[in-house]
């Protein structure tokens, strides 16, 4: 069974749906050199987050979206990629969902607009679905933890800044476990946009 993301992009149970719990779940993200997941990875650990050991440093692009048809689905996400230019991503400082959600996250300053077009073009035909909240492209540094350690990680990485090449995407399956598994990494293709 698909479980749903709240405002902030973390995952709550949702109840059974007798059609998806033998359909999978699609997720689509843009994840970071080993670097910069590695040391986001202590930060959300440092702030008590329970989930900093088990959910890489992240963009998402699609969040849990059932596929009746994983075959025409990853062709779909592998198509859009082939349309879609390499493009440069800067993070810079932070925000928060809260009140919300309990949530502080780093910013997407450069590269919004190629992720939010991207989230899109991604969240159609056999991926289409009318997404909980609006999507606003972010990197999760503490989530469910208590106010205090919320304040922390929005202070403590107030000044942070970092940025990468999107190259490729990553194409997950939810599995009974819980968690998530890579099925294939996208490249992104084309020429490098004029702008």
């Amino acid at each position: 069974m698909c479980q749903e993301p709240n405002a902030g992009g973390a995952v709550t149970q949702q109840g059974p749906d007798p059609a998806e719990e033998t359909q999978p779940c699609v997720g689509v993200i843009i994840g970071f050199p080993e670097d910069i997941a590695s040391e986001l990875q202590v930060w959300r650990a440092s702030f008590g987050d329970p989930m900093a050991s088990h959910v890489p440093a992240h963009i998402t692009l699609v969040t849990t979206t059932p596929a009746a048809d994983w075959p025409s689905a990853l062709e779909h996400v592998r198509s859009v990629a082939t349309d879609t230019d390499p493009f440069t991503i800067t993070l810079n400082g932070t925000g928060s969902f809260r009140p919300v959600s309990p949530v502080v996250y780093l910013n997407v300053v450069e590269g919004f607009e190629d992720c939010v077009q991207l989230h899109e073009a991604l969240q159609a035909g056999p991926l289409d679905r009318e997404p909980a909240f609006p999507y606003h492209p972010h990197v999760t540094v503490a989530h469910d933890v208590g106010e205090s350690s919320l304040t922390d990680a929005e202070e403590a990485l107030a000044s942070y800044a970092a940025t990468i090449t999107v190259d490729r995407i990553g194409v997950y399956e939810h599995v009974a476990n819980g968690f998530w598994k890579l099925r294939e990494e996208v490249p992104l293709g084309g020429t490098p946009k004029q702008r």
